[in-house]
Protein backbone atom coordinates (compact mmCIF):
# COMPACT_ATOMS: atom_id res chain seq x y z
CA UNK A 1 0.00 0.00 0.00
CA UNK A 2 1.02 3.40 -0.95
CA UNK A 3 -1.14 5.70 0.74
CA UNK A 4 0.44 8.72 3.25
CA UNK A 5 -0.78 10.60 6.41
CA UNK A 6 -1.18 14.02 5.88
CA UNK A 7 0.01 16.78 8.59
CA UNK A 8 -0.49 20.62 9.14
CA UNK A 9 2.47 22.30 10.64
CA UNK A 10 1.44 24.13 13.71
CA UNK A 11 3.62 25.80 15.51
CA UNK A 12 6.60 24.07 13.92
CA UNK A 13 4.95 20.44 14.59
CA UNK A 14 3.41 18.79 12.92
CA UNK A 15 -0.29 17.67 13.38
CA UNK A 16 -1.64 14.39 11.76
CA UNK A 17 -5.09 15.84 9.65
CA UNK A 18 -5.93 12.70 8.34
CA UNK A 19 -4.55 8.60 7.93
CA UNK A 20 -4.33 7.01 4.91
CA UNK A 21 -4.86 9.58 2.24
CA UNK A 22 -5.01 8.48 -1.07
CA UNK A 23 -6.10 11.67 -3.31
CA UNK A 24 -4.99 15.33 -2.96
CA UNK A 25 -6.76 17.36 -5.19
CA UNK A 26 -6.49 20.83 -5.77
CA UNK A 27 -9.91 23.02 -5.13
CA UNK A 28 -10.62 26.48 -4.09
CA UNK A 29 -7.65 27.83 -2.47
CA UNK A 30 -6.93 24.72 -0.97
CA UNK A 31 -6.73 20.53 -0.62
CA UNK A 32 -9.02 18.20 -0.48
CA UNK A 33 -8.13 14.86 0.81
CA UNK A 34 -9.35 11.73 0.51
CA UNK A 35 -8.19 8.89 2.50
CA UNK A 36 -8.57 5.13 1.39
CA UNK A 37 -12.00 4.84 3.17
CA UNK A 38 -14.12 7.19 1.27
CA UNK A 39 -13.44 10.06 3.99
CA UNK A 40 -12.43 13.41 2.96
CA UNK A 41 -11.64 16.89 4.48
CA UNK A 42 -10.52 20.18 2.93
CA UNK A 43 -7.11 21.79 4.40
CA UNK A 44 -6.64 25.25 3.05
CA UNK A 45 -3.31 25.24 3.21
CA UNK A 46 -0.04 24.89 1.16
CA UNK A 47 1.85 21.99 0.61
CA UNK A 48 5.21 22.68 2.30
CA UNK A 49 7.12 19.18 1.73
CA UNK A 50 6.79 15.41 0.76
CA UNK A 51 8.36 12.81 2.40
CA UNK A 52 7.80 9.92 -0.01
CA UNK A 53 9.46 7.65 1.92
CA UNK A 54 8.32 7.76 4.78
CA UNK A 55 4.31 8.06 3.42
CA UNK A 56 3.88 11.83 4.78
CA UNK A 57 2.80 14.84 2.89
CA UNK A 58 2.93 18.39 4.68
CA UNK A 59 0.85 21.38 4.71
CA UNK A 60 1.46 24.79 6.19
CA UNK A 61 -1.01 27.94 6.20
CA UNK A 62 0.67 31.19 4.84
CA UNK A 63 1.07 33.15 8.01
CA UNK A 64 1.06 36.61 5.69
Amino acid sequence: MCEANAYLIKDQEPELIMEAVDTIEPEDGGFKLVNIFGEQKFVRAAIHSLSLVDHKVFFKKDES
